[in-house]
């Protein structure tokens, strides 16, 4: 025999019109009275401001709110998207406006709809160009921004730094019919100068400097027992171009080179240039507004085309736009270029508008050389915190170092290189300090590349901001840059590659 289906408990109470009438009336009239004084703990959160950061590497947007809020997230596919639900959240303005801040060069979003999907609830649908890999993560308040709901969509296949760096192809050392710059077998990390008594990294007074490509070219032959190719003598008069006779090892660089046959190999040139900070983190400000990240991008593109001028020299930026790259990134970037010098470039800023100067930075084993050092250090150090990393899948291994023999080395040619820059931008420059200084920086902690920071002035300092923002003095930097790594190099010759990373 069928059950009798369960009646609600109300049912089974008989109830009057009447008394059913008075029961309600006299609720009202209860909330009525003791609602003013109730918490609201159920208001929905406000959105405070919306930002898209578009990149080849990901896209992240960002929704900065009042409060934290919990996102749940799928991909849909056929075509594409992403559906984002987020709880306690009203649709306001400022959110609806995250349509229109989706650029039509946007990499990997197509467009975006934001709706009330249910009370309480806004569903974002993103339309995508490809499939991608989300990552949705929250970011506790800190340096004035408030809560911060975090969406970074990557590639399915992760963009190769290697790879986009050879797709431009151009660097000099690609123009057809140069020859590659022959290398030595590898060596201890830390070469001899060929200089008896010279200071590593800058030519004795009243020496000229040698040029890089001659010293490199001496460097190979002494280790291949070749005699080494004879050099045009310099002199005020200029000579007539003599024709260029078509070498066999012109010949032999169009081809690829074996490499376990004997046989000289073409050896490039790798330089990894880090513009700091980036993205949500804007680094330091200036009176005027600017923002560090957009100085330190310019100086650096500029440098980068006057490194690719030299022969066979070939650079990688670890951000070409206005996106935020973690710090561990930044080094895992160099690394994968096998990146012979690692120059990362900011601009500094202190408390007292008086600070001026420039400076160059190398990581210390043995704690600060200052005070000011260890307190830039720590303060670069945020970037992470500021620009926002996704703990889920941050390496923290990444944020530490082991010190060891390879370490070691890495700091004493950092040093050489430190030196040779920090003295040809002190020929368009005043110093902060006259001399290098280390400190921790984890952005310099590459075991295998010798690495520095270059603070190119003040921005803090009104002075001197007005000079970083002028084109001249940012090709002087360029330059003088420029000048220090050729010092490097001709005393410090890159050795052949024995790594794989």
């Amino acid at each position: 025999m069928p059950r009798t289906p369960a009646l609600p408990p109300d049912a089974l109470i008989p109830v009057s019109p009447t008394r059913r009438t008075v029961l309600k009336n006299g609720a009202t009239l209860l909330l009525s009275v003791i609602a003013p004084a109730l918490p609201l703990t159920a208001s929905a959160a406000q959105i405070m401001a919306v930002r898209v950061w578009p990149a080849d590497e990901y896209t992240r947007v960002t929704l900065e709110n009042d409060g934290d809020l919990k996102a749940t997230h799928f991909m849909v596919p056929d075509p594409p998207r992403l559906v984002v639900d987020i709880d306690g959240l009203a649709l306001n303005e400022t959110l609806k406006s995250l349509v229109a801040k989706v650029e039509s060069n946007d990499p990997y979003i197509k467009q975006v709809r934001v709706g009330q999907n249910r009370p309480n609830v806004v569903r974002l649908v993103f339309d995508l160009k490809e499939d991608v890999k989300p990552q949705v993560f929250t970011l506790a308040p800190v340096a004035g921004y408030r809560h911060r709901l975090i969406f970074d969509l990557y590639p399915v296949k992760a963009v190769d730094p290697l790879a986009s760096m050879i797709a431009q192809q151009n660097w000099s050392g690609a123009v057809p019919g140069t020859p590659g710059v022959q290398t030595a077998p590898p060596a201890p990390a830390t070469p001899v100068s060929p200089i008896s008594g010279a200071q590593p990294g800058t030519p004795l007074v009243g020496t000229k400097e040698p040029d890089p490509a001659t010293g490199l070219q001496a460097d190979a032959a002494h280790a291949t027992g070749a005699p080494p190719r004879p050099t045009a003598p310099h002199s005020a008069v200029p000579q007539p171009a003599a024709p260029r006779p078509q070498l066999a090892e012109q010949d032999s660089r169009a081809k690829p080179a074996p490499g376990k046959d004997g046989m000289k190999v073409a050896r490039m040139v790798t330089i990894a240039l880090d513009p700091g900070h980036g993205g949500e983190d804007p680094g330091a400000t200036g009176t005027t507004g600017i923002h560090e990240k957009e100085i330190v991008l310019a100086i650096a593109k500029r440098l980068k085309s006057k490194l690719e001028e030299l022969p066979n020299t070939r650079v990688m930026l670890t951000r070409d736009n206005d996106f935020f790259v973690p710090l561990g990134q930044r080094v895992d970037k160099a690394r994968k270029v096998q990146a012979d010098l690692f120059v990362s470039i900011h601009a500094d800023a202190f408390v007292e508008p008086t600070a001026r100067g420039s400076s160059v930075f190398v990581l210390s084993e043995k704690g600060a050389t200052s005070s000011a050092a260890r307190w830039l250090a720590a303060d670069q150090n945020k970037a992470d915190m500021i620009g926002g990393v996704n703990l889920a899948t941050h390496d923290r291994e990444l944020a530490s170092v082991l010190f060891d023999m390879s370490t070691t080395a890495q700091i004493n040619d950092s040093m050489k290189l430190a030196k040779a820059v920090l003295s040809e931008i002190g020929g368009i420059n005043r110093l902060h300090r006259g001399a290098v200084e280390q400190a921790g920086f984890a952005v310099l902690k590459a075991p295998d590349i010798p690495s520095i920071l270059v603070e190119t002035a003040f921005i803090s300092n009104p002075e001197e901001e007005a000079r970083l923002k002028d084109d001249a003095y940012q090709n002087q930097l360029a330059d003088a840059i420029t000048k220090g790594i050729r010092r490097y190099f001709a005393y410090n010759p890159p050795l052949a590659k024995s790594r794989t990373t």
